[in-house]
């Protein structure tokens, strides 16, 4: 099957109108995107500080690809969890990560394979720490960073995780700051 490849990317900046009505790509944005605390953004605010961590200014998102960051050889995958939802709660989430194995896009017949593998080299696992009183969606201190090699992470087996398990496998647990360091020396362990 010939598979038929996406138009070229050309990232909005949000100052470009919408044609046919009197809207930003902004505006779309601040309905789509209000904060970061919902589950599908907040993922990708994770994935982002990531890429910040790394050293790209202005990273691109690839949906649907098997991994979320390529570091040079590192492929990382990126998962986040947090106390604090943006819906109404009757106590604190507990902290857990989903959808570690996942099925890969068989280019050939655009099917996804049968079986999820684990895709990446590296996990970073991420969660914000802060309670409803302390919440500040922009305060990235608030978050912490839980690094796992693939073969540590192969060797139990799991699709998911809570994060005192994390904690415990993780061949570092950091702050924003020390995340690029921790994430080459969790390849260097899954090399």
């Amino acid at each position: 099957m010939t598979m038929v490849e996406p138009p070229p990317l050309t990232p909005l900046i949000g100052d470009e109108r919408l044609v046919g009505m009197d809207a930003t790509v902004s505006d779309f944005w601040r309905f789509a995107l209000p904060d970061v605390t919902t589950n599908n953004v907040r993922g990708w605010l994770a994935e982002y500080l990531v890429w910040r961590a790394i050293g790209v200014e202005r990273p691109v998102r690839v949906e649907w690809d098997a991994f979320d960051v390529l570091w040079g050889d590192i492929r990382i995958e990126v998962k986040s969890s947090a106390l604090v939802q943006r819906w109404a709660q009757r106590a604190d989430s507990k902290l857990g990560f989903t959808g570690l194995r996942g099925r890969v896009l068989d280019p050939a017949t655009n099917d996804y394979v049968d079986v999820a593998t684990y895709n990446a080299d590296v996990y970073v696992l991420a969660v914000n720490l802060a309670g409803r009183e302390q919440f500040d969606q922009l305060d990235i201190r608030q978050w912490r960073f839980a690094i796992l090699a693939r073969s540590t992470l192969e060797a139990t087996g799991q699709s998911s995780m809570v994060w005192a398990r994390a904690q415990q496998l993780a061949t570092a647990v950091v702050g924003f700051d020390d995340l690029a360091d921790a994430i080459q020396a969790a390849y260097a362990v899954a090399g």
